[in-house]
């Protein structure tokens, strides 16, 4: 949502910051104070000081309109007198039309004595094409109908007004020169900041002029919350309170959390926390559709939640927006008929619908017990990219569930679930799912398509899985477009003719979007274009380069470009642009591909642009006969022709809709899922599509339903139009005057969708920005019963809105009009090889394996454990290392050891060999793996290596029962060193700390130990020959590390084996000594250590004699 609602001391807050900044507004600054049910009345008291000594008035600041009329003002009450006024209304249930809710949230003002022809009336609005300022010179709660006694100023986008346009225009009625003066100064400083701030509502009623100053009483405003990456700064946490009637649940807030952090659209509003009808949809179209289904059936009352999720969220993401879901569903009581989940949605272009069903798989196993126990019934119907690996899925995993749950696909009218679920329709015992995609029977398809034959015919019988049962009643259709008036269509043809796309479009793409790209490249190939449709693509932050697509077969090249002026001065030929840039940057992306004659047309994708921004394109676009597509849209397609982005979704999708072939319908919608649930639904009922746009969810789309129809009706080759309208804007009624006017002669099937908004009790903002209704000339309802009155062709539902386009376009086809096109078979695309994978399509050896760790699904597994209970149970860094090299969890005093052996090897000083190879790497300029490896490569058998040979000499000795002597004895003779023994500085009378400390760690820890006793038995033997031969910390490790994989109890003889023959020992060493390592590096930079040159007087020089 774009335009949101602040609560009144927010509004003055930010315009006591900022309105005198906007030029001298001579209006005193507001002060007040906020109450809430946890305000420290003597903290109050103290900051606002004011409150012991002013007349006040006290007022609840909870988004209520009409307070006045309402009784809910105090004034003229003195500070103990609003505690007691606000103690009898404080957390009260209060009454307000339709809407129930409790008074929580308080604001204090000062009361300002003043007469009543003082009041005046200030609003500010934004519109399409200006904002608009109202000024009536009488104000207050009796000023009846403003928009009809008020003075407008429409200050055009992109325009400003000035002081003297405010006095002429809209302070006609004030007498007095001198207020008339500092009225307009005050509207002025008002509008600016009004702009500067992003508002897109204000209204102040009343501003109260007096000889001396001007006061802001009453304050309603709203803000355009997308521009926050632009306003922060100036605004603060703005926080934006829900509807009176409907309280803010912690669980909203954090969805909204979710949702700020995520590139997808995560939505939730909470409409009744004790409801038994829930519902988890797909796609902002198809959320309201689903709400307005189930309160058309009978259900509003029950309907628990408005929301949903789309824009290709996560595994993960879907999974935390599930789970949210079911904790709402059973934490609230239970209900005597059970409860009821609506998993549905329309098409996805590209989501992948069996990664977020396995979010939501994850999170229902969850909370089995809890469905079970609130006896939930669940209905699934989706489709789109992946849809019959994730519909699988979820067949397979109810059928663990214990509780009942259907799923349907592409083959059930998208609706159809909520009639099961309520009881209205009958519940079909087999769905006839699909078992191909594209041109390729997927796994286990054939067996189960032969076992669905007969179930098909059944369904067929009765009338088809989402058929409506009532008959429609058609009303005549109107002469032939043919015959239309020759001036009317003359004008038609002038200004709306011009065709978008045809076979021989070129584009560029504006982002690295390289899944959209080929998708449009497979639909070309498929449509049996002569070449690609995509020519250049631009990224900024990338140089210039070429980037590999397939084109059928084979592989192609497509050149990126860093600067767009580079991109349109090599390709001549392109004329639209596809814009995938953030919503940061689509405006200036835009603004700059404006400035080149040869684009035509610019398809914006991102959602969440502000508001202004987009009135700005708009602006611009116009001047330059640019057609703007979105934004926040998906984009269009025009079958056989072109396609925008991820329009139409996978290839198997295009496929079943037909859309590689043009036919004679011809669509305009705002969502841009739904324009894809348009496409199954028109290809079902017809011959197929010509051309669809969805122009955005929007509030502002770059163009309108009009643009779209009229060129539509210019369009010989469309013989039938359907409009998919909304709740918000009127538009519409743009589109009844043209029905009326004759401007329209083609067949017109509409709906408008968020007929259910009428039926909640407080305001409800749908998914699309554009969703809400600000009047009621806004409703859907009031949209469709205009638009039946002008002549389209209204059904009854969304539910039988594909059997009316199915009733129109038979009647055309009996009369003449529509000859049905020729089915003409389209050539195989090769299908992506992971994508092939993913369906099941094919298999090959895996070029790798792993068995310690996993970071596929919600959370990192170390051997099964997940990260967050690596954390929990403080494992340490002894217990990692025992997941991630021995799979398994080992004993604490393993992993303690592991942690000793860790710390008692990571340095032994710089003069060793690996750190003085550090060092010099380190002094010579060299980075920090660099130098590090270099440390790293020196351990051997001569340093540090030694672990690895210790562990297997001191084993074979003892596991061939050689006596301690014999084995020394043995290493002599065959002339062998003894790996562990022996140091260099330390001897047996200058012991080794290192070697003590694991020693008896080891004796006093482990449960057995016989290989370092025998090691120990050794170390007499040598040291008695000589006293530096004793016991190293190599060989202490070695042999303690052998007791420990054969006798802590977690391995078999053959796995402590297979743990010494691979080396497994040695990595104590190389681990701990890479501490040590890393430590040099830092410390030769830290002292800023120059290059190392070794000293000639340290180096021995012998020359070949007949040399010297």
């Amino acid at each position: 949502m774009s335009a949101k609602a602040i609560s009144e001391a927010t509004g003055k807050d930010i315009l006591n910051r900022f309105l005198n900044v906007n030029g001298a507004s001579g209006a005193a600054q507001c002060r007040f104070a906020t109450v809430n049910t946890e305000t420290d009345w003597s903290q109050l008291t103290v900051q606002n000081p004011w409150l012991l000594n002013t007349p006040l008035v006290v007022k609840p600041d909870q988004l209520i309109k009409r307070r006045g009329k309402l009784g809910l003002i105090g004034v003229k009450k003195n500070f103990e007198q609003c505690k007691q006024w606000i103690g009898e209304r404080i957390n009260k249930d209060q009454k307000i039309g339709n809407a129930v809710g409790k008074l929580r949230n308080f604001i204090i003002e000062p009361f300002v004595p003043h007469e009543e022809s003082e009041e005046m009336y200030v609003c500010i609005y934004s519109h399409r094409s200006a904002d608009t300022i109202l000024f009536y010179h009488q104000g207050g709660v009796d000023i009846g109908d403003v928009d009809a006694k008020a003075l407008k100023l429409d200050v055009l986008v992109n325009n400003q007004t000035s002081v003297e346009e405010i006095t002429t225009k809209l302070l006609v009625h004030v007498a007095d020169a001198a207020t008339k003066k500092r009225i307009a100064n005050f509207i002025f400083a008002l509008y600016n900041a009004y702009v500067d701030l992003y508002f897109t509502y204000l209204e102040i009623n009343p501003l109260v002029v007096t000889k001396d100053n001007m006061y802001i009483l009453d304050l309603a405003a709203k803000l355009d919350a997308t521009a926050d990456f632009i306003c922060r700064p100036k605004w603060g946490d703005v926080c934006y309170p829900p509807p009176f009637g409907r309280d803010a649940y912690p669980e909203e807030a954090y969805i909204a959390d979710l949702d700020a952090k995520s590139g997808a659209s995560l939505k939730l509003t909470i409409l009744n926390r004790n409801g038994r009808i829930w519902t988890m949809v797909a796609g902002g179209g198809a959320s309201v559709i689903y709400s307005d289904t189930i309160c058309d059936l009978g259900g509003a009352s029950e309907l628990a939640n408005y929301g949903e999720y789309s824009g290709a969220p996560s595994e993960q993401q879907t999974y935390e927006y599930a789970k949210t879901i079911l904790t709402l569903m059973t934490s609230s009581p239970k209900h005597p008929d059970g409860k009821v989940l609506i998993t549905g949605g329309g098409i996805a272009n590209f989501t992948n619908v069996a990664a977020t069903f396995r979010g939501i798989i994850t999170a229902l196993r969850e909370f089995q017990p809890k469905l079970v126990e609130h006896n939930v019934s669940i209905f699934v119907r989706r489709a789109g990219p992946n849809y019959q690996e994730g519909l699988r899925k979820m067949r397979e995993f109810g059928s663990t569930l214990g509780i009942p749950l259907h799923v349907f696909g592409p083959e059930t009218h998208m609706t159809a679930i909520c009639g099961m679920a309520l009881g209205k329709r009958a519940i079909p015992q087999t769905a006839t799912a699909e078992f191909s995609t594209a041109n390729f029977l997927l796994p286990g398809g054939q067996q189960a398509q032969s076992e669905l034959k007969a179930a098909e015919t059944a369904v067929s019988n009765n009338g088809g899985i989402g058929s409506s049962p009532q008959s429609i009643k058609l009303p005549p259709i109107s002469a032939d477009d043919s015959l239309t008036n020759d001036a009317v269509s003359n004008n038609v043809a002038n200004a709306h003719s011009r065709k978008f796309f045809s076979n021989k479009t070129k584009a560029i793409v504006w982002g690295m979007q390289q899944r959209a790209v080929q998708s449009m490249l497979d639909f070309d190939f498929i449509c049996r274009r002569d070449e690609p449709s995509v020519v250049a693509m631009v990224y900024p932050f990338t140089g210039d380069h070429k980037q590999k697509y397939y084109w059928g077969h084979k592989e192609i090249l497509i050149p990126v470009y860093k600067k767009m002026s580079d991109a349109v001065r090599n390709h001549k030929d392109v004329d639209v642009m596809v814009n995938f840039a953030s919503l940061r940057s689509a405006y200036d992306s835009t603004l700059e591909v404006l400035e080149f004659p040869q684009i035509r047309t610019v398809a914006i994708i991102a959602e969440g642009i502000p508001e202004n921004m987009t009135r700005k394109l708009i602006v611009a676009a116009d001047k330059k006969g640019v057609s703007i597509i979105g934004p926040a849209t998906v984009g269009g397609v025009k079958p056989g022709c072109f396609k925008i982005g991820n329009t139409g979704g996978m290839l198997d999708n295009i496929l079943h809709s037909k859309l590689y072939r043009p036919g004679s319908v011809a669509y305009v919608s705002r969502s841009g899922g739904m324009s894809n649930e348009l496409n199954n639904i028109v290809s079902k009922a017809t011959d197929g599509v010509v051309e669809g746009i969805a122009i955005g969810g929007d509030r502002y789309p770059g163009s309108t339903f009009m643009d779209h129809i009229l060129r539509y009706q210019a369009d010989p080759e469309a013989k039938l139009i359907v409009l998919l309208g909304e709740v918000g804007g009127t538009e519409e009624y743009e589109v009844c005057a043209a029905l009326k006017d004759g401007r329209i002669t083609k067949p017109l099937v509409a709906w408008c969708i968020g007929t259910c908004a009428s039926m909640f009790t407080s305001e409800v903002q749908f998914g699309h920005a554009g969703s809400c209704a600000n009047s009621d000339r806004e409703t859907a309802s009031a949209k469709n019963k205009a638009l039946r009155e002008a002549g389209a062709y209204v059904p009854d539902s969304f539910d039988s809105l594909g059997d009316l386009i199915q009733q129109v376009y038979a009647e055309l086809v009996k009369s003449g009009r529509i000859v049905p096109k020729e089915e003409v078979p389209p050539p195989t695309v090769p299908m992506d090889y992971s994508w092939a994978r993913e369906l099941g399509l094919i298999r090959k050896p895996a070029s790798f394996m792993t068995s310690i760790c996993d970071e596929r699904g919600q959370e990192l597994l170390y051997a099964g454990m997940p990260i967050s209970e690596v954390l929990s149970k403080d494992v340490g860094i002894g217990g990692v290392v025992s997941l991630l090299w021995f799979q398994r969890s080992l004993p604490p005093f393993v992993c303690k050891f592991f942690e000793m052996c860790l710390m008692v090897t990571a340095d032994h000083g710089p003069a060793v060999s690996g750190a003085h190879n550090t060092i010099v790497c380190a002094r010579a300029g060299k980075d920090l793996v660099s130098s590090v490896v270099s440390g790293l490569l020196t351990i051997g058998d001569r340093f540090g290596g030694a672990l690895d040979g210790s562990a297997r000499q001191f084993s074979e000795a003892y596991d061939s029962n050689l006596h301690p002597m014999d084995f020394v004895n043995q290493m002599r003779k065959e002339g062998r060193l003894i790996m562990g023994i022996g140091h260099r500085v330390k001897s047996i009378n200058n012991p080794d700390v290192r070697v003590k400390i694991i020693k008896e760690f080891v004796l006093e820890n482990f449960p057995s130990a016989p290989l370092l006793r025998y090691a120990l038995e050794v170390e007499k033997i040598t040291t008695s020959k000589k006293p530096n031969l004793i016991l190293n910390v190599d060989g202490v490790i070695a042999t303690s590390f052998v007791d420990m994989l054969r006798n802590c109890g977690s391995f078999t003889s053959e796995e402590a084996q297979e743990y010494i023959n691979i080396g497994a020992i040695n990595s104590l060493f190389v681990l701990g000594r890479s501490i040590g390592f890393i430590g040099h590096y830092m410390d030769q930079k830290r002292l800023k250590q120059g290059l190392y040159r070794h000293p000639w007087d340290d180096i021995s020089y012998v020359m070949p004699e007949q040399f010297n």
